[in-house]
C-alpha cells in the first residue's frame, strides 16, 4: 500500500488472495469522483492493470506505484478504456525512468497507441497483440481471452490463481457473457450500461443490467459484480435490477474498492 493513501474501508489484500481493485467503473466518460475503466487485479506477487481509461492513473497511485506493474491488459480500442496508457508512457518513460512494461491489447487498439505520439510508444512499453483465444502467463497468474459481442474486437479477460477466479466482461451485448471464459467464476466484473426499463435490446453493443444478472445466474457466477454504468445512469436502480434478474443481492463496482476471493 503506497503511504498515505487514502481508501476504502475494505482492507487491503493479503499476500495468498486474489484481488481487483476497482480504479474506474463510469461508462463512457468519468463522473463525479470516479473514473472510466480501470481494475487492478493482484495476487501471488503479481500485478497486473486491466483497462486504463481516463483517470485510472490517478486512481492506481492510491494503490501501487505504476513502476510496480507487472503488465497492462486492454481490452479494446474505444479511448474510455485506454486513455490513459500514453500518459502513463509520458510518466514511465519521462519521469519515473521505467521501460519494458508489458503490454497486451488488440492489434486495432495498439495501432492507436503508436499513432498517439511520432515516435509511437516508445520503451515504455513492450506491446504485444492478443486476440480471441490467447492464454497468458504473467507472474503467478492465468489469463484467458474471449471475445465479446462489441462492434470493434473487443476481449472478455479471465484471470485465474490456483483454483480461484475473477472474469471481467469488459464491453459486450448480451451475444455474450462470462461463461463464454469457462465455469467456476469466483467474481464476475460484468457492464450494465442500461437497465431493462430504457428499452434498450442490442446484442452486441452494451448489456442491460437485467441481462448481466440473468446470464451470471445462468453461467453460475459465484458473485457478481455490476460496472460501466454512465454518469446520467442511477446505481441504485441498477443494483436492484440486477440483483432481482440474478436471484440474490448484486454489488456495484466502487471506485477503491477491493473485492478479495
Amino acid at each position: 500500500m503506497v503511504s498515505g493513501a487514502t481508501l476504502d474501508p475494505t482492507r487491503p489484500p493479503g499476500p495468498g488472495d486474489l484481488a481487483v481493485t476497482v480504479l474506474g467503473c463510469s461508462g463512457t466518460y468519468a463522473g463525479p469522483d470516479n473514473a472510466c475503466s480501470g481494475y487492478l487485479v493482484r495476487g501471488g506477487g503479481t500485478t497486473v492493470l486491466l483497462d486504463a481509461g481516463p483517470g485510472t492513473l490517478s486512481s492506481l497511485q492510491h494503490h501501487v506505484r505504476p513502476t510496480t506493474l507487472d503488465a497492462v491488459v486492454v481490452s479494446h480500442s474505444h479511448p474510455d478504456h485506454w486513455g490513459d496508457v500514453p500518459v502513463m508512457r509520458n510518466a514511465l518513460h519521462y519521469v519515473l525512468g521505467h521501460s519494458g512494461v508489458p503490454l497486451y491489447s488488440t492489434a486495432e487498439t495498439l495501432g492507436y497507441l503508436e499513432s498517439v505520439f511520432p515516435d509511437g510508444i516508445g520503451d515504455a512499453f513492450l506491446p504485444e497483440v492478443i486476440s480471441d483465444g490467447s492464454e497468458l502467463s504473467i507472474g503467478a497468474l492465468r489469463l484467458r481471452c474471449s471475445r465479446t459481442a462489441h462492434p470493434p474486437e473487443t476481449l472478455g479477460i479471465r484471470v485465474d490463481l490456483d483454483r480461484r477466479s475473477i472474469a471481467y466482461s469488459a464491453d459486450t451485448g448480451p451475444a455474450w457473457s462470462l461463461g463464454e471464459l469457462g465455469a467456476g467464476i469466483d467474481i464476475g466484473i460484468c457492464e450494465a450500461t442500461w437497465r431493462d426499463a430504457d428499452g434498450f435490446q442490442v446484442d452486441d453493443l452494451h448489456m442491460t443490467a437485467g441481462q448481466a444478472g440473468r446470464l451470471a445466474r445462468a453461467d453460475g457466477v459465484a458473485r457478481l459484480v455490476v460496472t460501466h454504468v454512465p454518469p446520467t445512469g442511477s446505481w441504485d436502480l441498477t443494483v436492484a435490477e440486477a440483483s432481482d434478474a440474478y436471484g440474490s443481492a448484486v454489488e456495484r463496482a466502487r471506485i477503491h474498492h477491493t473485492y478479495v476471493v
